[in-house]
């Protein structure tokens, strides 16, 4: 086992297995993760502050067995921040909060490649900071059909006076947020209105999308998956990698950029490597950076 012993803003940190190869199809190894997230960082951990992280860990590489970690390793550092939340049990859960470049880099080094996120923060569990759309292409359906889907969504959204943003899943859909940022803000509420909102569209396009969740309704359409919207739930962080064939990454797209990709019938692009997705984030910044700061207040339907 090869280990670095290196020192991040100020904390040392050892790692281990650094060539180790995650993403075997591609050749990167866990040295190219920890650069990834290193270099990611200044967009990625302000969407990751506070918020209670589920690690998804792939020891032996993504084509290999994986688990979920929502309890923070025992074995943490200790400058490591965290916060308690109460289980369905009653009883007390220690979760981790990736507050810093240090704590991004420690749980990159645990092989977790994927960085899951609920919609609200750890101090306010049951406040959700945004509204969101998960769009899941079925047997039959692709990401353009996402898309078809997704600007429509934008257009109702926006008629209700709402501005709304749009991520690549890092798989086959589409995410699209609505911010909130308003204290008050209820799950209750953002799974009722998403759960209009679908319904309606399901109701006038009715070869395209569906608000059921039974796989046999999905065939060739599009599950609006509006039950993300619950606290108990979390969404892959943008900026994070997925653990698929290539390191491909939950990425912020314009309205525009979805527009011209939907146009020109170009599936692939909507995937977005890893070096793609850190010389992007270099040169136009965080396309998501509204989602933690725009306040809208939700209609009444």
């Amino acid at each position: 086992m090869n280990r670095q012993v290196v020192e991040i803003a100020g904390r040392r940190l050892s790692l281990a297995n650094l060539d180790k190869v995650l993403y075997p199809a591609f050749g990167v190894t866990k040295a190219h993760i920890l650069d990834y997230y290193r270099r990611i960082a200044e967009v990625m951990l302000p969407h990751l502050k506070d918020r209670a992280l589920t690690l998804k860990r792939y020891p032996d590489g993504v084509d290999r067995e994986f688990f979920f970690e929502k309890r923070c390793p025992s074995h943490r550092p200790a400058w490591t921040e965290t916060a308690e939340l109460l289980q369905d049990d009653g009883e007390p859960m220690t979760v981790c909060l990736v507050n810093d470049l240090a704590t991004l880099i420690w749980v990159a080094n645990l092989a977790s490649l994927e960085l899951h996120v609920p919609l609200a923060r750890a101090a306010s569990t049951e406040t959700p900071d945004a509204m969101v759309f998960d769009l899941d292409p079925g047997e039959g359906a692709d990401i353009l059909a996402c898309a078809r889907v997704a600007l429509v969504l934008r257009e109702i959204i926006s008629r209700l006076g709402l501005v709304s943003f749009v991520k690549t899943s890092g798989q086959k859909g589409l995410h699209i947020y609505v911010p909130l940022n308003l204290p008050g803000t209820t799950f209750e509420a953002t799974s009722t209105f998403s759960k209009a909102v679908a319904v309606t569209l399901q109701k006038n396009y009715p070869d395209l999308v569906t608000a059921k969740m039974a796989k046999e309704q999905r065939t060739g359409r599009v599950f609006i998956n509006w039950s993300q919207n619950d606290a108990a739930k979390t969404m892959v962080c943008v900026y994070s990698l997925r653990a698929r064939e290539k390191p491909v990454v939950s990425f912020p797209l314009s309205w525009e950029e979805l527009e011209n990709l939907a146009g020109k019938g170009d599936r692939e692009r909507f995937q977005v490597g890893h070096e793609e997705a850190v010389r992007r984030a270099e040169k136009e910044g965080d396309l998501f950076r509204e989602v933690l700061t725009k306040r809208q207040r939700l209609p009444h339907l």
